[in-house]
């Protein structure tokens, strides 16, 4: 064993490599776990071992991590639901019907209460997430709005103001399906400090 001892060479490793070693391997370990925090199969579902791993190392996961994506509105529960919904009007409100749905006539129907068609909400919905991500240049690029316009858009209007859609059985000052007509605002659009 002496004789063992005496073939090692004796080599002049500065410290800071062995910190540089241990920041490799560190950062190794960390890409492994994206690797399989991305193709997360039948071991779990995906952001599992980025959770796991972060409540090991005392990390908190934060909340926006909760959702990776935005929620379709239909699987949501109030209050989310109805501050979900609350957003939805102001875009459809703000930047649909201004900008791209004229005046209703018998082959282009309107409701201005569609928030209470669940068709209309959920098609509307579906559109205005795809608005969200088509109309960031960093997630699209500058072809984005014409993807939302073509693939998006144009389909959600005509199958919303289509005589078989949602609307059909609205007419202009006249509803022919049971509206609700509220006698206080709607859910959605009372805060919850009122």
């Amino acid at each position: 064993m002496a004789d063992d001892a005496e073939d090692i060479p004796e080599l002049d490793v500065p410290v800071g490599m062995f910190q540089d070693i241990e920041d490799l391997k560190a950062q190794v370990a960390s890409l492994k776990t994206l690797v399989n925090q991305l193709t997360a199969g039948e071991e779990g579902e995906p952001g599992e071992a980025l959770a796991d791993e972060e409540e090991t190392a005392g990390g908190e996961t934060a909340a926006e991590d909760e959702w990776q994506y935005p929620p379709f509105i239909l699987l949501l529960d109030p209050p989310q639901y109805d501050d979900e919904l609350r957003a939805l009007i102001e875009w459809v409100e703000g930047v649909l019907v201004p900008g791209y749905l004229a005046e209703p006539s018998a082959d282009a129907r309107w409701c201005h209460l569609w928030f209470e068609h669940p068709v209309a909400v959920a098609r509307l919905h579906a559109c205005w997430l795809a608005w969200q991500e088509l109309t960031d240049p960093a997630t699209c690029g500058y072809t984005g709005p014409s993807v939302w316009h073509r693939d998006h858009l144009d389909p959600c209007v005509r199958e919303l103001r289509g005589s078989s859609g949602p609307f059909g059985g609205c007419t202009k000052g006249e509803h022919q399906i049971g509206h609700r007509m509220p006698i206080t605002v709607p859910s959605a659009w009372r805060h919850a400090d009122d």
